[in-house]
């Protein structure tokens, strides 16, 4: 569409919680150093103004350090990965998503999706049902989609998600219809570049985790195909009956590839403290019954990765102050999982979905949307209207950009219900404040909440959201017959 042994790494861990932050970091040493020096300060401070001055700018100093150290923003992730079978959707999906917790960004990956001939050619033509009735549950509730992996994420946070880039690989008959492959989609969220790998299959992992480096955080998840080695049927599921998981964990073949392979061993994973997710009977919560009796394996998984910090050099002076250059120390991110489990609830497919949630804490870089946009006066199709927008930080603009006019509660950037071009001639200044007019024709007649969104063509994102405004019900709408008119109050 997309309890583990710690590892080896020399990084703080508490729990399943890893940091781009380290203990050894320069900007802790710097803090040392500052410590250090108010203490020296203090010391010889008697009536020396001097040395007053000299202790307040280090105790300034160290409460800078301070501050860096620690993200000052936390977002929730909710993702999902589900080998669906090629099954149609459940009527309902609210449990799988947790709508009861409130959520920043959903990433749902799902697997042998419209695997066939037949049912490519007719999604060329409709919306899957899958993608229907996820947005349909999300969109109602504030959330956009933006990408073929489904990532739903809140309108708020819409603005500071750009540089999307995705990537995929196909199996099957020409690459078009096989139901094995991998999907990735990378982003830049508040200046922070995030990674989502959707595999379905671990023989195409080595493809999909080419160039992670390029990524401060990647999520790698998906039907990977891990199974359990050397135990026999019945040990298996005793140890599952008896949820006694941990009589698994030694065999489980993605432990024990991490074991060898040092790349693997900077993936953290929650423990696996549920039921396997596969193989079940399907429209039930049994183990394969069938004449194959296929053992149950934790083939769904869910992993995250920190990009390691760079140590600084063996040589590097002690002495100077300055962070490094990699902007980690200064803006750092940490991922804290919450939840890693299956739901058992579901049994469309033989494979159970499998959920995860996370805490993503950083410090923005970026808090303010490329563009700002706002509706001017009122709105209502018994006149043209106005708007304006302002180009608020330097980036790739262009005269083939335009603005759309979205209902509350749209499904993704070309759920529009009207648009007009930005100004065609030359390109505006930074902070220049333009002005453009709205046809009335162009506007719905009907009225109803609303809001603006200027998309990038270069960027190919939505990078400026006005607030949420009310379009007036025309009186053309009353002429036309479309709404009953209101006389003395009642409606004739």
């Amino acid at each position: 569409m997309f309890p583990v042994p710690c590892s080896p790494r020399l990084r703080s861990r508490s729990g399943s919680v890893s940091s781009a932050t380290s203990q050894g970091s320069r900007t802790k040493m710097l803090l040392r150093q500052r410590l250090s020096q108010l203490l020296t300060c203090v010391e010889d401070m008697s009536s020396d103004e001097e040395a007053g001055e000299e202790m307040s700018r280090a105790l300034h100093d160290a409460f800078q350090l301070c501050g860096r150290l620690v993200p000052d923003h936390a977002f929730r992730l909710h993702m999902v990965t589900w080998n669906v079978g090629t099954a149609e959707p459940p009527a309902d999906v609210d449990s799988l998503l947790q709508l009861d917790v409130p959520v920043d960004l959903y990433v749902i990956g799902l697997q042998e999706v419209n695997s066939s001939p037949l049912r490519f050619i007719s999604d060329m033509m409709v919306e899957d049902s899958w993608s229907h009735l996820l947005m349909g549950t999300l969109a109602p509730r504030g959330y956009i989609k933006g990408l073929l992996l489904l990532l739903f994420s809140k309108q708020t946070h819409v603005p500071f998600i750009r540089d999307i880039r995705t990537t995929y690989t196909r199996t099957g008959v020409f690459g078009y219809w096989g139901n094995k492959g991998g999907v990735s989609v990378r982003f830049s969220f508040y200046g922070h570049m995030l990674c989502f790998l959707n595999c379905h299959l671990a023989a195409h992992m080595n493809q999909a985790l080419q160039r992670v480096d390029e990524f401060e955080v990647v999520f790698w998840f998906g039907d990977l195909n891990f199974r359990i080695a050397d135990h026999g049927l019945h040990f298996l599921r005793s140890s599952i009956n008896g949820d006694r998981f941990n009589l698994l964990w030694q065999k489980d073949q993605l432990m024990m590839m991490k074991k060898k392979e040092a790349f693997l061993q900077e993936f953290d994973e929650g423990p696996l403290s549920f039921k396997p997710s596969y193989k079940f009977d399907r429209n039930g919560d049994t183990y394969d019954t069938s004449g194959k009796k296929r053992k149950p394996a934790w083939t769904d998984r869910i992993l995250w990765r920190i990009k390691p910090q760079t140590p600084p050099p063996e040589d590097d002076d002690d002495s100077v102050s300055t962070l490094r250059d990699d902007g980690q120390e200064e803006y750092p991110i940490q991922v804290h999982q919450d939840i890693y489990t299956s739901d058992m609830s579901y049994g469309v497919s033989d494979h159970k979905p499998v959920i995860a949630s996370f805490r993503l804490e950083l410090r923005k870089k970026s808090d303010r949307a490329l563009v700002h946009v706002s509706p001017e006066d009122v709105w209502s199709a018994d006149g043209d209207a106005a708007l304006s927008y302002t180009v608020q930080e330097d980036f790739l603009s262009s005269t083939w950009d335009w603005i759309g006019l979205y209902k509350v509660g749209f499904k993704s950037s070309s759920d529009y219900d009207a648009f007009i071009w930005v100004r065609d001639i030359d390109l505006p200044e930074l902070n220049e404040v333009i002005q453009i007019t709205w046809d009335k024709d162009q506007i719905p007649l009907m009225g109803g909440e609303y809001v603006l969104g200027y998309i990038s063509t270069n960027l190919q994102s939505l990078v400026g959201l006005s607030e949420n405004f009310q379009i007036m019900e025309s009186k053309r709408a009353v002429m036309e017959g479309l709404v009953p008119e209101n006389i003395n109050g009642l409606n004739q």
